[in-house]
């Protein structure tokens, strides 16, 4: 008997997303964590199994999916403004790998990043989540020129989608090009971040939207976060004056109380699949119970695309 309160709906959940943040979070160095104990996960995919009073835009058997914390578990209550219905030929796992990774990609490329046809993009981490819906939404706009980050291993997946110079960020110093790029993407930063802005053209926007170089293992390392922190790049108005660059923030879990926006970077995003444009790229697939083994994936940096749990038996990798 499910007892939901008004414009709630309670979902039977069948797959979630695999994040960096969640990772961080785990390790107590994310600044949206909730006190301990608490269910990590950032979005999911489900069934309706129960509405409360007032909802009339979801019914029980409905596919939808969400942000929303807390998403590794069986089932959820959430409110009915956090759901979006997902279009029929798009699977569960898909639907959990889509909302994360594609507004991030979407808002840092468009609403920031003002992207247009001709402009040049260096997409770090490119064979990640976040990183393949960058290359997929830049193929949405004509002439543009992709460089994509990326161990030797993973850039074929890339370089037959897009990204027009895969480069090894093992063994090459980033020398992009003697005019720089229109965007960088900053999902790294420490060192990185200042090395990007150095790339920038005339024009170019920075743009910081996470801090993957806090994660060095497992384990929480203090030294390398303060040296990250240490290195982090900062700018100043006078600074930005005479170099005509611009640097942006994003940070998609401050966004709670966006709800208009969000809902219409969403609804340009199911445009996009359903016109074929965009199609999420799933690594891998776990069961709950091997959720540290689904995180040692991506702390390894083994994943292209992204990485999932779900409810039930394992799936073939």
């Amino acid at each position: 008997m499910y007892t939901n309160l008004p414009g709630q709906l309670t979902l039977g959940i069948q797959a979630c997303g695999l994040n960096f943040a969640d990772i961080m979070a785990l390790q107590g160095i994310y600044d949206r964590s909730p006190p301990l104990p608490y269910t990590p996960g950032m979005e999911g995919a489900g069934v309706v199994v129960a509405v409360g009073e007032g909802v009339k835009d979801r019914k029980v058997g409905d596919r939808v999916m969400l942000i929303r914390s807390g998403m590794w578990q069986e089932e959820v209550t959430v409110p009915l403004a956090q759901t979006f219905l997902m279009p029929e030929s798009l699977t569960f796992e898909e639907a959990a790998a889509l909302l994360v990774n594609y507004i991030t990609a979407y808002m840092v490329l468009f609403d920031f990043g003002n992207l247009r046809p001709g402009h040049s993009v260096l997409v770090p981490m490119a064979a990640g989540g976040v990183g393949t819906a960058a290359w997929q939404l830049c193929r949405t706009v004509k002439n543009v020129t992709v460089f994509g980050t990326a161990s030797a291993s993973k850039h074929e997946i890339p370089k037959e989608n897009g990204v027009t110079h895969p480069i090894n960020y093992h063994t090459t110093d980033k020398k992009i090009s003697p005019q720089g790029v229109d965007i960088v993407m900053d999902p790294l930063g420490g060192s990185d971040t200042a090395k990007g802005y150095n790339l920038l053209r005339p024009m170019g926007k920075l743009i910081p939207y996470g801090m993957a170089n806090l994660l060095t293992g497992p384990k929480r390392n203090l030294m390398a976060q303060a040296r990250t922190w240490w290195n982090q790049r900062s700018a100043t108005a006078l600074q930005l004056l005479p170099a005509h660059r611009a640097v942006c923030g994003f940070h998609l879990g401050h966004l709670d109380d966006e709800v208009e926006l969000v809902w219409g970077v969403v609804t340009h995003l199911l445009a996009l699949y359903n016109q074929g444009h965009i199609k999420p790229h799933l690594d891998s697939v776990w069961p709950f119970e091997k959720g540290v083994d689904a995180m040692r994936q991506m702390q390894e940096k083994k994943n292209v695309g992204q990485v999932l749990l779900v409810p039930g038996p394992e799936k073939e990798n």
